[in-house]
Order: structure tokens, then sequence, then C-alpha cells
């Protein structure tokens, strides 16, 4: 799990051969102007969505994982909370892995929680827990989904 400012994501392209397309799109991009939905960047291999959400309580929210990709989370316009634990920690199961939406929720809760300030992001690789969307009212979020 990485936490850093857009500012300094030149830091963390050679961890993986699709970073620096990711944040080269992301630094080129007018993110606060995106519209909600779907963008493809790299096919399947790396695309992003747009969504708007509703912050809800650390006591609501899942904690989630992905087998096949890494996300990376940047609220925008307000901050928003997110959870994190070790993947190895999860006992707890939910809901079951499923292959077409690549996540798998667990009942278990975060052992630490983030301040994500607008425009900040959050690497969460497949070995991360994690528990996003905590907070109150409403904004916009991209994930950028790369294939791990």
């Amino acid at each position: 799990m990485i936490l850093d400012s857009l500012e300094n994501a030149g830091l963390y392209e050679s961890l993986h051969p699709r970073f620096k397309q990711a944040f080269d799109f992301l630094r080129k991009t007018d993110l606060a102007a995106l519209p909600l939905g779907k963008t493809e960047i790299d096919g399947s291999n790396l695309f992003m969505n747009v969504v708007e959400i509703t912050g809800r309580s650390a006591e609501v929210v899942r904690v989630e994982t992905h087998n096949r990709f890494i996300d990376i989370q940047i609220p925008v316009g307000a901050s928003e909370t997110m959870g994190w634990i070790a993947g190895n920690k999860l006992k707890e199961v939910a809901d079951p892995y499923n292959t077409e939406r690549d996540i798998t929720f667990f009942a278990d809760k975060a052992s630490n929680l983030l301040l994500v300030q607008s425009l900040e992001f959050a690497i969460f690789f497949p070995e991360d827990g994690h528990q996003p969307g905590i907070g109150e009212g409403k904004h916009k979020k991209i994930i950028v989904k790369v294939l791990a």
C-alpha cells in the first residue's frame, strides 16, 4: 500500500510497467472535469472508473481485495478515509471471490485508517485489504485499475 500526492507519482513509476502510463494520464488530465464512467487507457490492462460515492461509516464499509488488479484510488474535491489491512490477516469472507468483478469482500475491519486528501492517491496491491469510502457526504473519486 502506498499513499502520496500526484506530484510525487514519478517515484513509483518503476514499481510496475503500467504505472508510468497511468500517472502520465492522471497528470495530464483535469481530474475534476472527468465525466462519470469508465475510460480505457490501455484496453483491459489499464482503465479507470470515475464514480460518485457517498461516504459511510467504517462499521458499514466492507474490506475488499482484488486478485487481478491493482487499485490507484484518488478522491476528487473532498478527502476520503480509506482503511488498510494486510491481506494475510483477513479471515472472515463475507462474499467469496467474484471473478467477473475481481473482488472478495470480508467482514474483517481495517487495522489502519488513512485520510486521503483530494488529489492524493492510495495504491492498493492484490495483497492489500482495503476499506474505501469511509466518510460523510458525496464526492467524486477516480479508481484506476492496473492489471497486476
